[in-house]
């Protein structure tokens, strides 16, 4: 008999999920992460070296997951391709829709023998998820300035404490279990400033107040973030963030002001804070370069671009399915319905089976969530006025806002292509993956034009087009590839 093979992009709680699904619906899974072991950011597992420590301290149902992990690392059917990256996707004809084929390279992505090898699968089940989005502000180029993921991850994942005194700022929920991290890891949070005013976040999170009920396990996990600040003393501020960064050489202080309900700051209410360490949020971007090079149609939200799916998860490519962030910013919870789901359906499952519905509640119930997330906590419309001239928008290739400003004033570089040319921002080493949804925005502000304006021959721009998803050596593109393995779960592990 042989078995229907799924291949899994992303080991996070979605990305997991769908694993076990397929595999109890009698497929071969692959599934594959860049990380060393399972989990994402969500529930990122220390080092053996730390293998005291107690992790259901420090996640969210953790005992869940952990059977989840064994249950699926430790099945004949699956093989786990850990510190492994899809760097492209090759769809079998242009003219001809259908799952593609995942081009991965194995090693460690700092080592010198990454082996490069591809995969066929009959289904492909997309679940990478998404990084934080940081909009510029003067000074967040400065050493001391983290994304609040990264902060985040390494105090969970390295007990690595980013500075002794912190501020977390920003947008969204996300804040919350930031700050706890930081501080069961040992620094001193000096603040969580949420940039919606309380009116906006209120609205937000009121508006059919009854659905709420389906979240009960988000107010646990509140109440003990709350309760975390409360005993640490840390102040929670709605309506007032960053705005500038200090420091000779590295991040000495940072000013935060109150803003308005568009995020304009309020005149006279700026305040300097000294600091060696700030994390900032301002949303999340999913990364959609791999959905995009499968070809998969995307939907415009309030909240950005994410992958479309239908009521089973499939996309608009026959064969792939999306799950998790990629396809909305609703949580782990949701990220596990639709992962499960869309895992089930990959393996070819029964698509009338019991548990579907209560899976389908699940995600839409996520969705619902989503919905109200968006609406609480938007990106306000003023924030470019808190740039100057001189700040940088690119840090990569250190390109500023005036370099912006004087590309859109000219009418032949204002085109997105070529005021990236002219500028050089979203050249640099990261692709435009941080800063690219910034320069589209305020490119499409500064000249009028639409971000994705046609040009005759070639396709609309976007930041997640990327042919080549991840990066790869010259020398790993050269040397031959491994053959295909015909059947992955023979060489389990």
């Amino acid at each position: 008999m042989t078995r229907r093979h799924v291949t899994v992009v992303g080991a996070g709680p979605a990305g997991l999920a769908a694993a076990e699904a397929a595999l109890s619906a009698g497929a071969r899974v692959t599934l594959i992460d860049s990380a060393d072991q399972p989990g994402g950011q969500y529930h990122r597992m220390l080092p053996e070296a730390y293998g005291a420590a107690r992790p259901e301290v420090l996640h969210h149902g953790w005992k869940a997951f952990d059977r989840r992990r064994r249950r699926v690392l430790a099945h004949p059917r699956c093989a786990w391709w850990a510190e492994t990256s899809v760097w492209a996707l090759e769809r079998p004809d242009p003219e001809q829709p259908g799952v593609p084929r995942v081009h991965v390279l194995r090693g460690p992505a700092d080592g010198g023998e990454r082996r490069r090898t591809t995969l066929d699968p009959d289904a492909l089940v997309l679940a990478v998820g998404a990084h934080d989005r940081v909009l510029p502000f003067p000074g967040w180029e400065l050493p001391g300035v983290f994304t609040a993921g990264a902060a985040q991850a390494l105090a969970k994942g390295e007990r690595v404490v980013v500075g002794d005194r912190v501020v977390v700022a920003g947008t969204g929920p996300f804040l919350l279990p930031v700050a706890a991290s930081l501080l069961e890891a040992g620094s001193q949070v000096l603040g969580v400033l949420e940039a919606n005013t309380p009116g906006t976040v209120a609205r937000g999170w009121s508006r059919r107040p009854w659905q709420l009920a389906a979240q009960a396990g988000k107010t646990g996990e509140l109440a003990e973030y709350t309760a975390l600040l409360l005993r640490h003393r840390v102040p929670y501020r709605a309506g007032r963030t960053v705005i500038e960064a200090r420091g000779d050489g590295r991040v000495e202080e940072v000013v935060t002001a109150r803003l308005r309900a568009d995020w304009s700051v309020v005149p006279g209410s700026e305040h300097t804070i000294a600091v060696d360490a700030a994390c900032v949020t301002h949303g999340f971007s999913p990364q959609l370069e791999l959905p995009v090079a499968a070809g998969c149609a995307l939907r415009g939200t309030p909240g950005g671009e994410f992958v479309d799916v239908d009521d089973d998860q499939a996309t608009s490519c026959p064969g792939v399915y999306a799950a998790g962030e990629i396809t909305g910013i609703a949580g782990a919870p949701a990220a596990r319905a639709e992962g499960a789901l869309a895992g089930w359906l990959a393996a070819d499952g029964d698509p009338d089976a019991p548990a579907l519905r209560h899976l389908r509640r699940s995600r839409d119930q996520g969705r619902a969530f989503a919905e109200r997330l968006a609406r609480a906590h938007p990106i306000g419309t003023a924030w470019p006025a808190w740039l100057r001239p001189e700040t940088v928008v690119c840090r990569c290739e250190e390109a500023d806002y005036a370099s912006l400003c004087r590309a859109a004033a000219d009418r032949a570089s204002a085109a997105a292509r070529v005021a990236k040319l002219e500028t050089r921002a979203g050249l640099g080493p990261c692709q435009a993956r941080i800063c690219g949804p910034t320069v589209a925005e305020l490119n499409a502000r500064l000249s009028g034009e639409p971000a994705d304006r046609p040009v005759e021959g070639l396709p609309a721009p976007a930041p997640h087009r990327r042919p080549i998803a991840q990066p790869i050596r010259l020398g790993e593109l050269a040397a031959a590839p491994d053959p295909s393995p015909e059947d992955p779960t023979s060489h389990h592990r």
